[in-house]
């Protein structure tokens, strides 16, 4: 698949998922770079900066994608020959792929360690890092149960359902409104994350936010399950990150909207859920407090982002 094919499979969410675009927006990066023909070092810079900005103009939220990106591309412009060049893009690629796999087992793992036998977990979305340790701990031989949610418009909570039936685990489907009848259900709450920002605020699927706040309000602790390059460095600095809108007509269709002039819809993707109503947040690293989120970025995040490419004359 070409880099443009899997730039729009990101926009139009035929890819999903925080950590999957990550992977395969470095997968694209390294097929693009070597691909790309021999027309000198300079114009292989060119070439791959283009590539970036046409994947970060995807989706404006994930900031897995950025982070991605700029991991597979540090350091370039110290490369001395294009062969070197492609040969860095290549390696570095195929680490963050790696690493990103292994970031989600080892989630799994300190999540699976918090679900005691007995346990409903609610979760929302399809986070592949928060299902793989309800999926763990299943497979540790607890016995526990899911309240899932539906996730409009785009009912990702069909794929987390169809994911949870697989492995047997028994589920309870609800839609997103639903939330605070069922918490009183819940023992735990595990959801994913698109970004965490350096005070630690989560921003994920929209709903998130209620649901941190119903398990607030009911005492349930509530895990967030995040790959340590979900962390949003430019945060640091007070820039705040983008909430995505998409199409009005996921929600109403286009030739109903046509009869409701007075009507306006507005369809963000992502809410903020601010770091008191989170327990946890569980990475690779470690489980920290939300407030221990400049820690994870500096120690685990550490670039700069002037060494991507070589200034442009």
């Amino acid at each position: 698949m070409s880099l443009l094919q899997t730039a729009e499979q990101i926009k139009t969410m035929q890819i999903r998922g925080a950590g999957k675009i990550a992977r395969e927006a470095a997968a694209a990066l390294r097929d693009h770079a070597e691909n790309l023909p021999e027309h000198g070092l300079s114009v292989f810079f060119s070439a791959m900066e283009d590539a970036a900005d046409i994947l970060l103009a995807t989706r404006p939220t994930a900031v897995s994608l950025p982070n991605a990106v700029h991991q597979v591309l540090r350091g370039l412009s110290s490369a001395k020959t294009e062969e070197e060049a492609r040969t860095l893009v290549k390696n570095q690629a195929d680490a963050f792929i790696t690493s990103s796999n292994e970031a989600v087992r080892k989630i799994a793992e300190i999540c699976a360690a918090r679900i005691k036998d007995g346990m409903t977990i609610m979760t929302h979305c399809n986070s592949k890092a928060a299902l793989a340790g309800i999926l763990l701990a299943k497979e540790q031989g607890k016995t526990i149960s899911v309240i899932a949610t539906e996730v409009r418009p785009w009912n990702q909570g069909r794929l987390t359902i169809q994911t949870l039936n697989d492995h047997e685990i028994p589920t309870t489907y609800i839609v997103d409104s639903a939330v605070r009848t069922f918490m009183k259900e819940a023992d735990l709450v595990i959801v994913g994350a698109d970004a965490v920002t350096v005070k630690g605020a989560v921003v994920n699927k929209i709903g998130t936010s209620q649901i941190a706040l119903a398990a607030h309000e009911a005492r349930k602790n509530v895990l967030v399950a995040a790959e340590t390059y979900k962390f949003a460095p430019q945060t640091i600095l007070g820039k705040h990150i983008e909430i995505e809108e998409r199409p009005a007509s996921e929600v109403l269709p286009d030739d109903a909207a046509e009869k409701l002039p007075f009507v306006t819809v507005r369809n963000p993707v992502f809410d903020v859920t601010p770091a008191r109503y989170i327990d946890l947040i569980v990475t690779e690293a470690g489980a920290v407090p939300p407030e221990a989120a400049y820690t994870i970025m500096q120690n685990h995040l550490g670039f700069d982002m002037k060494d991507y490419f070589p200034e442009k004359s």
